[in-house]
């Protein structure tokens, strides 16, 4: 067999092998092209299915404010499409309400929508007419008014002016959150010679005498105070200008003796 027969006889070998690719390449591009089809038909049935449509919208976190009037804030309903839902917008939404403090949108598959809320917490209720009015973290009053005793922060008793509770939120604030919590009642009990004059009622038995410009900085020291003092023996704590306790059996003999000088005199 001469070279050209080799040849001839080995491009005949090569031509069913190239057909074969060539069909296979075929059959790949065949099936690419079914697939994206199909892809594409299934995405077109799912956003005109209810699937795409959220099903189920959760809040969590929220002890205030009701679920439904959070909702509704959000924008969010059965008719929106899950895939169509901006996290930011809602976000902004829900924020604008007086009492949440933040919320962060989650979503999960395939159609399910949970609102993860923060509240602001109340510092304090402002006592009006046997009622209470929350005053939140951030110095906004409510006029949602409670009926019962409030036990989560302390009580305004006998505040009038705006620009006094003002400033008594702006020294409750300031105080660990352990401290505002042993806090039952202040009262405003103006004096003569300081207007901005305090008694606080203690969850402990307690009671102190205070002043509003010096408030934080003096109940700071609480605790450190309370500790020294005999359990047994409660009374009346000073922090208007110096720090000093008179348990009520002393002030009940001081009393005793003020009664009798007088009858005397």
């Amino acid at each position: 067999m001469n070279c050209l027969e080799k040849k001839v006889v080995s491009l005949e070998d090569r031509i069913p092998k190239l057909q074969q690719q060539r069909k296979h390449k075929t059959n790949r591009r065949l099936i690419s092209f079914l697939s994206i089809f199909f892809l594409l038909i299934l995405l077109v049935i799912y956003f005109q299915s209810p699937l795409s449509k959220v099903s189920t919208i959760t809040v969590n976190g929220n002890k205030h404010v009701e679920s439904n009037e959070i909702i509704e804030m959000s924008g969010i309903s059965t008719s929106t499409g899950f895939w169509n839902i901006n996290s930011d917008h809602v976000k902004k939404k829900v924020e604008k309400h007086l009492q949440i403090k933040n919320v962060k949108v989650e979503k999960k598959l395939p159609n399910y929508i949970v609102l993860n809320v923060k509240e602001f917490e109340s510092i304090a209720y402002l006592e009006k007419a046997g009622e209470y009015l929350p005053i939140l973290e951030n110095g906004q009053a409510l006029q949602e008014r409670i009926v019962t005793i409030p036990a989560d922060a302390p009580i305004l008793i006998n505040w009038k002016s705006d620009e006094e509770i003002s400033e008594m939120i702006s020294e409750l604030k300031k105080l660990s959150p352990t401290i505002v919590n042993s806090i039952s009642e202040i009262h405003h009990t103006p004096g003569k010679t300081d207007p901005w004059l305090v008694k606080l009622y203690m969850n402990d038995g307690f009671e102190v005498i205070a002043t509003v410009r010096t408030f934080s900085k003096k109940m700071e020291k609480y605790p450190n105070i309370v500790n020294t003092l005999d359990e047994n023996s409660k009374g009346v704590i000073h922090l208007e200008v110096g720090s000093y306790f008179k348990s009520y059996d002393q002030l009940k003999k001081e009393e005793e003796v003020e009664n009798e000088s007088e009858i005397e005199g």
